[in-house]
């Protein structure tokens, strides 16, 4: 099992003019401390008008920050929203590739259809037309990608052929994700190809089906870019402390912060207006169950001392589970220095017990030739 960590920019009030400045530039310093620990990954989403709870609505550039200050760690640009009156897929493909480039072929793109009736109604888009934008996008995208010039006509956009550019660094283009909410959208992404984000807001119990089914249907996967990527990425809290007790007075606390961040969006407004929707209304309600958030024994939270997490993190492995990304950061509630001491105790105690053999993948890895000859990799560190 590898590890990352994953950012939503939560930004608490009250606000000062250095609020958001904080919170970008410690992450910052977080992940650069990852990377240097040997974190395999870093995730940032994308979300667009949803106070406190996420001030992130330009990943690619934060991620670009990111991928100049690291040398090892994979780019995930988590997710990327697909749906042409929030984002032209053409500028999608091009900002993506350009962030590849700028990472020396580190990117994973992350791709779905916003979470929430804030957003979408902020940009006008009919929520029951969202999964259809989605499959029509991430199709034309990966076409982008591996062509000199592409056109596209379709239902929800068309643009007539153009050099859509630069190119990926990845070869024929960055493995594709997309974000998981449902046993539905686990069983579309399982048919095109795509790895799975984002399965582990709940308990492991929850979610066994879920990847059994997906590890299933994958395997006659029909992938809508070039090759198929069979990975299934977790994501979840996490606090590695020096004791249970502390662990819960922090991370639990920020985990529960986080929740309450997003009971106050359904509160204000209907946020999630279509059954198209129903799935991430339901999660919602954890925050009236406190102790199914961070219970880590019995709900296979990472939150407690080094052996807790262990025995929280092997149930998600006994149920295939790949990658596990964490939150790690709630504005106000985690003090930084106290998330770079629990990163670094995750590395020194957590890991080892997870360094054993993969689990055979179905993804075709990028040919890096064409990269090595321009001494891309060469001046980036790589062999």
């Amino acid at each position: 099992m590898k590890f990352g960590i994953f950012y939503e920019h939560s930004v608490q009030r009250p606000w000062t003019e250095t609020s958001e400045w904080r919170v970008y530039h410690q992450a910052l310093e977080q992940i650069c401390l990852a990377d240097e620990l040997g974190f395999d990954q870093v995730w940032e989403v994308e979300h667009h008008f949803l106070e406190e709870y996420s001030h992130s609505p330009a990943p690619e550039v934060f991620l670009s920050a990111a991928a100049t200050m690291t040398e090892n760690i994979h780019i995930g640009q988590g997710i990327a929203l697909c749906l042409p009156q929030v984002n032209h897929p053409a500028r999608v493909a091009e900002r993506a590739a350009a962030l590849d480039i700028i990472s020396n072929g580190r990117l994973e793109f992350g791709t779905g259809r916003a979470a929430t009736w804030t957003e979408l109604g902020g940009f006008q888009v009919e929520p029951d037309d969202t999964k259809d934008m989605w499959d029509e996008v991430i199709r034309a995208i990966p076409h982008m990608w591996t062509n000199e010039v592409a056109g596209w006509d379709g239902k929800y956009f068309s643009m007539p052929e153009r050099a859509v550019i630069p190119k990926p660094v990845q070869k024929p283009h960055p493995p594709m994700w997309v974000a998981v909410s449902s046993p539905e959208t686990a069983i579309q992404a399982a048919e095109r190809g795509m790895g799975l984000l984002g399965v582990s807001i709940g308990t492991p119990s929850q979610y066994e089906q879920r990847i059994a089914d997906y590890r299933r249907v994958i395997r006659n996967a029909d992938p809508v870019g070039k090759f198929v990527n069979n990975q299934v990425n977790g994501v979840g809290w996490m606090y590695c402390g020096e004791s249970d007790e502390e662990a819960m007075a922090l991370g639990g606390a920020g985990a529960m912060a986080f929740m309450s961040a997003a009971a106050h969006l359904v509160g204000v407004g209907s946020i999630y207006p279509s059954p198209a929707y129903s799935s991430q209304a339901s999660a919602i309600q954890l925050r009236d169950r406190p102790g199914d958030v961070i219970n880590p024994l019995q709900q296979g939270t990472p939150i407690g001392n080094p052996d807790t997490v262990i025995a929280a993190l092997r149930q998600w492995e006994e149920i295939g589970v790949d990658r596990m990304v964490f939150l790690i950061n709630f504005d106000q509630v985690v003090p930084h220095e106290k998330i770079l001491a629990s990163l670094k105790r995750f590395a020194a105690e957590v890991m080892p017990a997870f360094e054993e053999p993969e689990r055979p993948s179905l993804t075709r890895l990028p040919d890096f030739d064409a990269v090595e000859e321009v001494g891309l990799l060469a001046a980036a560190g790589g062999d």
